[in-house]
């Protein structure tokens, strides 16, 4: 049987309290960022099926620190499209207004069978997998993650 958004939800919340950066800088974005890249590419998503990715680290106040495309404009789900980036900047919003990753809110959503609308969240965040906080200790800079593949 599979999970349940509820139980996703508690997993997505434990994993955002258990997976924190002892610190973190414009060069630890570049090079987490960097080893996505390689990692995606190396992929069979990537290398059999052809398929993009779309990466953003920002500050949370909106700095880039890292962003790149991986693949092509295509025109099949999942490929790297015109909308990607306009995506990913939605499920980045949803990290900023909530602190919490758009899985998360998603999958808390779907739990408590409430919209976006019925929490009074605005109609241009993209509540779905995708953007995630990865906060570091205290005193260092928090900073948002998206991916689109």
């Amino acid at each position: 049987m599979p999970p349940t958004d509820g139980e996703l939800a508690n997993k997505a919340l434990e994993e955002e309290a258990a997976y924190r950066f002892p610190s973190f800088s414009a060069n630890d974005a570049v090079t987490l960022g960097l080893s996505l890249r390689k990692r995606f590419r190396s992929s069979s998503r990537h290398q059999r099926l052809g398929r993009g990715l779309v990466i953003s680290i920002q500050t949370i106040v909106g700095h880039t620190l890292f962003s790149c495309t991986v693949g092509d404009l295509g025109n099949t789900v999942g490929d790297v499209s015109l909308d990607s980036w306009s995506s990913l900047d939605g499920m980045i919003a949803v990290v900023r207004r909530t602190g919490h990753s758009s899985f998360y809110v998603e999958k808390g959503m779907g739990a408590m069978g409430k919209t976006a609308q019925q929490l009074g969240l605005p109609h241009d965040l993209r509540i779905h997998g995708g953007g995630e906080p990865t906060p570091a200790v205290p005193h260092t800079p928090k900073i948002t993650l998206g991916l689109i593949f």
